[in-house]
């Protein structure tokens, strides 16, 4: 199962630390974390199948170096095959030229349309964690706070063990 973790401006001279772990099927073809040939100022893993990413950063932009992360909600019941690839939108966030909250303000509407996902966005204004799945958590879209922060396959900071543990 996927997990990120990350500090947001609690480290002085490092604004975001982030590490993660990508569970994903074998036989999914996928590159590892480099340039793209397509778009040189992103540095990302590539999912050769659906095409996106699961984490990737660009270099410049106009709001400043991007920073973008997923991860599913685990919810089998809920999981449609017709759905769009969820790694499309961690892709169009890095290629694009609009700003975190912006972006997210441009996929609100059509969310629902992807299964359940977590979305980590970042560049110099602000970090923001969004999920289709998140009902009323005040959190969801809205500028995180400073802070320590970890993501599975659940909501942001759910008590998910491995979460908890690599918080510790």
């Amino acid at each position: 199962m996927c997990l990120i973790v990350f500090a947001w401006r609690v480290i002085p001279g490092l604004p975001l630390v982030a590490c993660a772990n990508r569970d994903e099927y074998y036989d999914r073809p996928a590159t590892p974390a480099g340039p793209w040939p397509d778009a040189p100022d992103i540095i990302a893993g590539r999912d050769l199948q659906g095409g996106g990413s699961w984490m990737g950063v660009t270099k410049t932009g106009p709001h400043g170096p991007k920073f973008a992360a997923l991860t599913n909600i685990r919810a089998p019941d809920e999981r449609r095959t017709d759905a769009p690839t969820r790694g499309a939108l961690v892709a169009d966030f890095l290629k694009g030229d609009l700003d975190a909250s912006a972006y997210l303000d441009r996929i609100a509407g059509t969310a629902q349309a992807y299964n359940g996902f977590n979305l980590v966005l970042g560049d110099r204004e602000g970090m923001y964690w969004f999920s289709n799945r998140a009902g009323a958590d005040p959190r969801n879209s809205k500028p995180l706070e400073p802070g320590i922060y970890g993501v599975s396959n659940s909501l942001l900071d759910a008590p998910w063990p491995k979460v908890v543990r690599t918080k510790a």
